[in-house]
C-alpha cells in the first residue's frame, strides 16, 4: 500500500481515535506546543460522558488547551495526571485540590534526559497522542516543535495517534515519523500555542550584562526559559561563530541565528546546525523553524545527555533558580512549601557544561523575591536540591557573579553573601559564622 493509501486508511475522527482507549490505561501526551487539541478535547469528552475512568495521564509541561480539556478540575476523579514538570496550570489545580481536601496532581520527579526511558521502558504506555506536521509525498511526518520524549514514546507505546496540523513546522534532524508507524490519524488545523515573555526589569538587564560578559566568541549555548535568557541573547548579536545545543529553542536564540552571530561552525557535534529537543515561541518563530535545514531536532536522551553535551567545547549553560544556599546548592523547583515546577534538564546541562573543555555553567536569579522582602540566597534551602553544591559553578544576581569552583565552603559563602541584596548580607554573614563555615 502506498503512503497516500495508508494515510486514507488510518484517517479517522478524534472521537473514533480515542475510542479504543480503555479505563485504567496509561495514556501519554506530547508536551508543550505539540499537545494535540482535537484529540485532548475528544478524550475529555469521553471521560465526561462516563466512557473512561481511572485514566493515568503522563506528560511534561502542559499548555492552555490541555487545561481546558483533559486537565479540567471536574474530571480529576476519573483522570490522574502524572506530571513531570509543573506549570501554573498544575499549580492552580494543586491549590484548589488542597483547599477541597482531595488529590490533585501526581508529581513524578525525573530528569528530562531520563523521561524517554521512563515512558518507554518503565511505564507501559498504552496510547500516545501528539501533534505532527503534515505528511510529505514519501509518507513522512515530523514531530515539529516536540521531539523530546515524543519520538521515542511514539514507537514504544501500544498505540500511536497523531493529529496532523498544517500550522506545525516541518523540521529537519531526527524528527521523521513514517506513516507505517502510525495507528490512527486525525486532521485538525489550529494556531500553535504561543509563548509570551514579560518585559525585562532593571535586575534582568544587570544580570544579563554580567552573563553576556562571560560568553566568548565560539561558545556553544544552552539557554533556559524566560525573559532573562532572551535578554542575554539580545546582548550577543555582535559575537562571532556561536553555536547552539539546547533543550529549548526560543525566539531569542532564533534571533541570534538570524543576526549571523550563530554559525555552529566550531561545534564538534552537528556542525553547522542548531540543535534542540523542543521549541516554544511565536508565529514568526514557528515560520523560522519550518523547512529550515540549519535547525536540527533530536530526542531528549541525546540532546540532554551530559556526555553528549560535553563533546562540544566552550559550552555555556544559562539557567534560572529559585534559591541558592551558602554552600552553592540550588533549589529550582520548590516554592512556599510546594512543588513549583520540576528539575527539567537543568542538572543535565550543568553537568554537560562542566565537562565541556572551557565550558561554563551559569545559574542566575534575582537577589530577592516577594517585592524584595525575601532573599533568594539563603543559609538553607527550603526545598529539594535541584543542583548539588558539588556541581554549581557560577552564580549571578544583579549584584554580580560568584564563581564557586575550587572554593571552600567558607569562601563560597562569602562570595555568595557578596552578591546577595545588601539588606540581607549581614544576616547571611551571621549565619555563616553561626554554622562555623566562615
Amino acid at each position: 500500500m502506498d503512503a497516500q493509501a495508508q494515510y486514507r486508511s488510518k484517517l479517522t475522527t478524534p472521537e473514533a481515535a480515542v475510542g479504543a482507549i480503555r479505563s485504567g490505561a496509561n495514556v501519554a501526551m506530547a508536551m508543550a506546543v505539540a499537545q494535540p487539541p482535537a484529540l485532548l478535547t475528544a478524550l475529555a469528552e469521553r471521560v465526561e460522558s462516563g466512557g473512561l475512568e481511572r485514566l493515568k495521564l503522563w506528560y511534561f509541561h502542559s499548555m492552555e488547551h490541555a487545561a481546558r480539556t483533559i486537565l479540567r478540575y471536574d474530571l480529576l476523579d476519573r483522570v490522574r495526571p502524572h506530571c513531570m514538570f509543573l506549570t501554573r496550570i498544575e499549580r492552580g489545580i494543586i491549590r484548589r485540590a488542597a483547599a477541597d481536601g482531595r488529590p490533585g496532581i501526581e508529581f513524578v520527579p525525573v530528569a528530562f534526559s531520563e523521561s524517554s526511558k521512563l515512558l518507554s521502558e518503565d511505564i507501559a504506555v498504552d496510547t500516545f497522542v501528539t501533534a505532527v506536521s503534515p505528511m510529505d509525498r514519501h509518507g513522512w511526518f515530523t514531530f515539529g516543535t516536540g521531539n523530546d520524549y515524543a519520538s521515542t514514546v511514539a514507537r514504544s507505546a501500544g498505540r500511536l495517534v497523531v493529529e496532523v496540523n498544517p500550522e506545525m513546522p516541518r523540521v529537519f534532524g531526527d524528527s521523521l515519523l513514517h506513516i507505517s508507524e502510525v495507528d490512527a490519524i486525525v486532521e485538525h488545523e489550529a494556531p500553535l500555542a504561543e509563548l509570551a515573555f514579560p518585559a525585562s526589569t532593571p535586575e534582568d538587564e544587570a544580570i544579563a550584562r554580567t552573563v553576556a560578559g562571560l560568553i566568548e566568541d565560539q561558545s556553544c549555548l544552552q539557554m533556559g526559559i524566560g525573559t532573562l535568557p532572551n535578554v542575554v541573547c539580545a546582548m550577543l548579536h555582535d559575537h562571532k561563530d556561536l553555536g547552539i545545543h539546547t533543550e529549548l529553542l526560543t525566539p531569542g536564540l532564533a534571533d541570534l541565528i538570524r543576526s549571523g552571530a550563530v554559525t555552529n561552525r566550531c561545534k564538534t557535534t552537528y556542525p553547522g546546525r542548531s540543535v534542540f529537543t523542543f521549541a516554544m515561541g511565536d508565529r514568526g518563530f514557528y515560520d523560522f523553524l519550518d523547512d529550515n535545514p540549519a535547525i536540527h531536532s533530536a530526542p531528549v536522551q541525546v540532546v540532554n545527555d551530559p556526555r553528549h553535551i560535553a563533546k562540544n567545547d566552550h559550552v555555556v549553560s544559562v539557567n534560572a533558580t529559585l534559591q541558592v544556599d551558602l554552600g552553592g546548592a540550588c533549589n529550582s523547583e520548590h516554592l512556599l512549601g510546594r512543588q513549583y515546577s520540576g528539575s527539567g534538564g537543568q542538572l543535565d546541562f550543568v553537568r554537560g557544561a562542566a565537562a565541556s573543555r572551557g565550558g561554563k555553567s551559569i545559574i542566575v536569579c534575582h537577589s530577592t523575591a516577594k517585592d524584595g522582602t525575601v532573599s533568594r540566597i539563603v543559609p538553607r534551602l527550603d526545598g529539594p536540591v535541584t543542583v548539588p553544591r558539588n556541581d554549581t559553578q557560577i552564580v549571578v544576581t544583579e549584584y554580580g557573579m560568584a564563581d564557586l569552583k575550587g572554593k571552600s565552603l567558607a569562601e563560597r559563602g562569602r562570595a555568595l553573601v557578596g552578591i546577595a541584596h545588601p539588606r540581607f548580607r549581614a544576616g547571611l554573614a551571621e549565619a555563616l559564622e553561626r554554622d562555623a563555615l566562615a
